[in-house]
C-alpha cells in the first residue's frame, strides 16, 4: 500500500529519505532529533508520499486509542491498496466491524489455549537447541537456527497448517512487511491469499482441534460468523503477525544482551530476570518500529500541530518507547528496570491479541539459549558499525535478517 500526498502545502516536511541507511540502522537517533522539535511531524516517506509521524510517548499512546484516527482505508482518499481478501481483517477495521471480528476471534484465541501451548513451545525450543549443538564449528545464524523456526512452528501448529512451504511463506511475509517493489508485493499478496483460501477449504472438509478449524466453526450468540474473506484475512493476520513479531523479539533480545556484557552477566546470574529482559527488549528495541497506517477522519490536534482530515498518520512505537519524558535514561538498555507502559504491542482496541504468546515464546527461547550455551557470543567483527548489519529495511519491522553467533 502507498500513502497518498498529505498535508497543507505550507506544512514543513521532514525528509526521512535523506537519512538514508542511518534511519534503517539507527532510527532512534533520528526519532530523538524529531522529539526535540515536537511530538508530531509531517514527513516524506519516498519521492511521492508523505505522512504525519507521531513521536512523543504520551501523544502516541493517545493516538493509538483515538477513534478520530481510523484504520479503515476508506478514510484515506488517494491511497493505493492491493485488493485482496487478506485485507479483510480486524487490523484494518474500526468499530463496529472491529468489535465484531475481535469478539469472534477472541472466542477461540483464548489465554487458556495460549497457555496450553507452553509445553510444546518448550519442546520445540529444546529440539532446536539440540540441533544447534551439532552446528559446524559451533557457529550458527540465530535467526535461521532458532528465532524464525520456533514461532513459525508454534503458529503453524496452533492454526493447524500442515507441511507449510516455509521458505515460500517466509518470502511472502518478508515482502509484505518490507516490500522490494509494488509488483513483488502484489504477487506476494495474491499468492498468500490463494494459499490460505485453499487451506481454509481443506479445513472445512477435514476440521480438527486447531485454531483455524475453531474460527471456521465459531458462531456468536446471534448466529454471526466469519465470512470466507474474513477467514482468509484473519488467517493471514495470525500467521504473519504470529511469527514476524516473535522472530524479531528473540533476535533483538539476544543482540542487545550480547552487546551489553554486564547486563548479560546479570541475567546469567539470575535467570528469573528473563521476563524483565524480554520486557526491556520490547521497550528498548522492540520488533515493530511503527504501527500500521491510520487515517484522520477529521482535523486532529497532536502536540500543538493539526493533522488535517484524510491524511495518513504513523504512530512511532519505537520513538515513544525511547521518550525520556516517560522513561528516565531511555536510551540505556537495562533489563533491571520496570518497563511498564511501553507501547511495543500497541494500545487501545488494536492492542496485539498475540502479545501473551509472543512473550511466552521470547522468554522460553531466551532462557533456554542462555542455559544451554554459557559461552554464547556474537560472531561479528566488534568494530563493525551498526550500518553494516543486515537490518530489515522499511518503516514497519525492527530486526536483523541474520545474527551470527558462536555457541561457545
Amino acid at each position: 500500500m502507498t500513502p497518498g500526498a498529505a498535508g497543507p502545502p505550507d506544512a514543513p516536511v521532514v525528509d526521512l529519505t535523506a537519512c538514508g541507511d542511518r534511519f534503517t540502522a539507527d532510527p532512534y537517533s533520528v526519532y530523538a532529533e524529531l522529539r526535540a522539535r515536537g511530538a508530531a511531524h509531517k514527513v516524506r516517506l519516498d519521492e511521492r508520499s508523505t505522512a504525519w509521524l507521531i513521536v512523543g510517548h504520551d501523544e502516541a499512546r493517545a493516538a493509538l486509542a483515538d477513534p478520530r484516527f481510523s484504520k479503515n482505508r476508506s478514510h484515506a482518499p488517494g491511497m493505493e491498496f492491493t485488493d485482496s481478501p487478506i485485507n479483510a481483517n480486524m487490523l484494518g477495521s474500526d468499530p463496529p466491524d472491529h468489535t465484531r471480528l475481535r469478539r469472534l476471534v477472541a472466542r477461540e484465541f483464548t489465554m487458556r489455549r495460549v497457555e496450553s501451548l507452553r509445553p510444546r513451545v518448550e519442546e520445540i525450543t529444546g529440539e532446536l537447541l539440540d540441533a544447534m549443538t551439532a552446528a559446524p564449528g559451533g557457529r550458527v545464524d540465530l535467526v535461521e537456527a532458532l528465532a524464525f523456526p520456533l514461532p513459525m512452528s508454534v503458529i503453524c501448529e496452533l492454526l493447524g497448517v500442515p507441511a507449510l512451504d516455509r521458505a515460500a511463506f517466509r518470502a511472502w511475509s518478508n515482502e509484505l512487511v518490507s516490500r522490494t517493489s509494488p509488483s513483488a508485493e502484489n504477487a506476494a499478496v495474491h499468492a498468500m491469499a490463494e494459499y490460505l483460501a485453499g487451506l481454509i477449504g481443506e479445513k472445512r472438509r477435514h476440521p480438527g482441534d486447531d485454531l483455524l478449524s475453531g474460527l471456521i466453526r465459531t458462531t456468536d450468540e446471534d448466529g454471526d460468523r466469519l465470512s470466507r474473506d474474513e477467514l482468509v484475512g484473519m488467517a493471514f493476520l495470525l500467521l504473519v503477525a504470529g511469527h514476524e513479531t516473535t522472530v524479531n523479539l528473540i533476535t533483538n533480545a539476544v543482540h542487545a544482551l550480547l552487546r551489553h556484557p554486564d547486563r548479560l552477566a546479570e541475567l546469567r546470574a539470575d535467570l528469573s530476570l528473563t521476563e524483565q529482559a524480554v520486557e526491556e527488549t520490547l521497550r528498548w528495541d522492540g520488533p515493530v518500529k511503527n504501527a500500521t497506517f491510520r487515517f484522520a477522519r477529521e482535523p486532529v490536534e497532536v502536540g500543538g500541530v493539526t493533522v488535517p482530515a484524510g491524511e495518513v498518520v504513523i504512530v512511532s512505537l519505537a520513538s515513544a518507547d525511547r521518550d525520556p519524558a516517560h522513561f528516565p535514561d531511555a536510551d540505556r538498555f537495562d533489563p533491571g528496570r520496570r518497563a511498564g507502559g511501553h507501547l511495543a504491542f500497541g494500545h487501545g482496541i488494536h492492542y496485539c491479541l498475540g502479545a501473551p504468546l509472543a512473550r511466552m515464546e521470547g522468554q522460553i527461547a531466551l532462557r533456554g539459549l542462555l542455559e544451554r550455551f554459557p559461552g554464547l557470543a556474537l560472531d561479528l567483527d566488534p568494530d563493525l558499525p551498526a550500518s553494516d548489519l543486515p537490518w530489515v529495511p522499511g518503516l514497519l519491522i525492527r530486526g536483523l535478517r541474520r545474527l551470527p553467533v558462536r555457541l561457545g
